[in-house]
């Protein structure tokens, strides 16, 4: 049995991106269009609505919710079989015209989309499970693209029932979304419409994660590691925090060395070592008292004084200038009242009996 956790971490979900990788303004726009209609996504002029074709009307789609920027439930109506979405709080802090960066000027916000898409709560789990074997679960090495879904397979068959393990093809298609998502040195198939424009369309590539050696079949990839430039201390402390909170809801300690090498841990998403966590923490300690680096039995770790998950965003909305402060906006309370259906409490109402027939198309859907 494989020492993975990834059942407990992900969902198993593959091929949903319709192999494109998301592009400038998808998100942006996405929020929008949901904040005002959950039926966005299903609508038949959805891609006029949205400006793309309908195979892209699907992955943006599943990249709002992978990057748990929305969140699908039952529609109101129990006759409506296909689920609907509504914009998350985060995303109303990120995106909204009022918020922190809706046009995603600043590479922080694609750092801090990277954690979200990355991390895993009880309550959100990892959509994209491709994504988390080979950032939290794969040796660091260079592996081929055929190796990457060799790895993938592997950790897919290890870890979930065979029910649900996907085709070969859409592992494939993972891999080859996400080396089109973070690869700078990519090299374009001249035969496959939109190829060059996914090589200048996704904003992720700045973030400079993944390179390449070689070419053709035997090309192979690397993530890189070490210091990042362009990494804000504030969102790398907010990651440490908020995944401190999956252990620790009340002040406590996390060691720095669990931060930089735990599978699920900011370290292994954003490729950092334990020397880069110190520095980037070090420099916030003066601004927040309540978070400090200590010391003991030869071993370093982050401490907080109070709750890590409320310290994250104390931390986090600072950089960004205070927009929770900002008049008008809402609190997490005041936005689950805007969008009742994202209490989870909510989700499960009963629903009128359908006919066999008409259950079996409704899973399809969904599950389409």
């Amino acid at each position: 049995m494989s020492d993975s956790r990834l059942a407990d971490a992900a969902e198993p979900k593959f091929g949903r991106h319709e192999t494109f990788a998301p592009r400038f303004g998808w998100l942006h726009k996405a929020y929008l269009a949901v904040k005002g209609d959950s039926e966005t996504f299903h609508r038949q002029d959805a891609p006029v609505t949205l400006g793309v074709g309908k195979n892209m009307v699907y992955s943006m789609r599943y990249w709002c919710q992978a990057f748990k920027l929305t969140e699908e439930h039952p529609h109101n109506d129990p006759s409506y079989r296909a689920y609907v979405a509504s914009p998350t709080w985060r995303a109303r802090w990120l995106l909204d015209e009022e918020g922190a960066d809706p046009y995603l000027e600043d590479t922080g916000s694609l750092w801090l989309l990277h954690w979200w898409l990355l991390s895993s709560s009880p309550g959100a789990k990892c959509l994209a499970p491709s994504w988390y074997v080979m950032f939290h679960l794969a040796p660091l090495s260079r592996e081929t693209s055929e190796g990457m879904a060799t790895i993938i397979t592997r950790h897919v068959h290890e870890n979930y029932d065979e029910e649900q393990w996907p085709a070969s093809e859409s592992i494939g298609r993972d891999v080859d979304c996400l080396i089109k998502m973070y690869a700078l040195d990519q090299e374009f198939n001249p035969l496959s419409p939109g190829s060059f424009e996914d090589l200048l369309a996704c904003p992720f590539r700045e973030l400079g994660l993944l390179e390449g050696q070689g070419k053709g079949k035997e090309r192979e990839w690397l993530f890189t590691s070490g210091s990042r430039s362009n990494l804000p201390a504030a969102v790398l402390a907010y990651a440490c925090l908020d995944y401190a909170s999956q252990f620790s809801p009340n002040a406590g300690s996390i060691s720095l060395a669990r931060l930089a090498n735990e599978p699920g841990a900011p370290g292994r998403a954003f490729r950092v070592g334990e020397p880069e966590l110190t520095k980037a923490i070090e420099t916030l300690v003066n601004d927040h008292p309540a978070l400090q680096i200590v010391e003991a039995l030869g071993q370093r770790s982050l401490a907080f004084s109070t709750e890590p998950h409320a310290l994250a965003w104390d931390v986090l909305d600072e950089h960004y200038g205070r927009v929770r402060d900002r008049e008008g906006f809402p609190t997490p309370q005041m936005w689950s009242q805007q969008y009742p259906s994202l209490d989870r409490g909510n989700r499960k109402r009963p629903r009128k009996k359908a006919a066999p027939q008409a259950e079996r198309l409704a899973l399809m859907e969904e599950n389409a």
